[in-house]
């Protein structure tokens, strides 16, 4: 693994305006996110929450949140929570993750928790979460792990 810092508990700590900016641009970019009608909630250094409401679209055919709809944002949780620690100039790209289904993932939205566990110079690992939401419950649903890769977007 590079070289690189450990990154503090997550606290009521702030984003620079560019670097939400720079999140929620990206994230407006994903046609996926957009199609799933998924929404960042929370940018904090190191850390996205994403909130995926619940649609009959999104389910399996036992009406449960469907594992592709869970995975993929706890994949952009997780990638976007390592967006907050890079330059400007970089991009991230996932290269492997694993996740764990839990519990049936049930509720009146998901909400994916992507935390930085360790960022380097060139891979971050991160922890993801996601969890059932229904009135003011909240059941882990999905964990995992996620390894990312700082990338620079192409010059023109």
């Amino acid at each position: 693994m590079d070289e690189g810092a450990d990154v503090p508990a997550e606290e009521e700590q702030d984003v620079s305006a560019e670097v939400r900016a720079r999140v929620l641009a990206s994230f407006g970019r994903q046609g996926l996110m957009a199609h799933l009608g998924a929404r960042i909630t929370r940018v904090a250094p190191g850390s996205v929450h994403i909130e995926l409401p619940h649609r009959p679209e999104l389910t399996q055919q036992n009406g449960y949140f469907h594992a592709g709809a869970t995975s993929a944002v706890a994949d952009s949780a997780g990638g976007y929570a390592a967006l907050t620690l890079f330059p400007a100039t970089a991009d991230v790209l996932t290269v492997e993750y694993k996740i764990n289904l839990l519990a049936p993932a049930v509720g009146d939205h998901l909400e994916a928790v992507g935390t930085v566990l360790r960022s380097g110079r060139t891979l971050t690992v991160c922890r993801l979460e996601v969890f059932g939401v229904r009135d003011a419950g909240r059941t882990l649903v999905a964990g995992g792990q996620q390894t990312l890769i700082r990338v620079e977007p192409p010059t023109a």
